[in-house]
């Protein structure tokens, strides 16, 4: 995957989690209960995460390989973490045992992974 291509994915997914993150929002302001609730701010907090890290690979400041996997951390994270907390709110059901935590800490992951590579983009090699 070139970095044009990841930095594409990047807002792609920024764009379509705040969407989701108003809609989950919406819902939640007309009785869908604290954990929808939750899941919104999740998805509201970490969009414009998404569109600025698309802007770091492009800026050559993340590394390439490493906003890839940050990006694939995060999406992976927020859709554990939000879509089990949505799930529950609007169905009764979990996505699966353990997938709220296990989200969470996909998450936290991502974040480090990205404070990691404050280090590994062509721009800091010279540094």
């Amino acid at each position: 995957m070139g970095v044009g291509m990841i930095e594409r994915l990047a807002i792609l997914a920024g764009g379509l989690v705040g969407a989701l993150g108003v809609a989950a929002s919406a819902r939640a302001s007309h009785g869908g209960g604290e954990n929808l609730a939750i899941a919104a701010e999740f998805l509201l907090f970490h969009a414009p995460l998404l569109l600025a890290l698309a802007a770091l690979v492009r800026s050559s400041l993340v590394g390439a390989r490493a906003g890839a996997l940050v990006l694939a951390l995060f999406l992976l994270g927020l859709a554990l973490f939000s879509g089990d907390l949505a799930l529950r709110a609007l169905v009764g059901q979990p996505l699966f045992r353990m997938a709220a935590p296990l989200g969470g800490g996909t998450l936290i992951l991502a974040w480090l992974v990205l404070a990691g590579s404050a280090f590994t983009g062509e721009k800091n090699r010279d540094r």
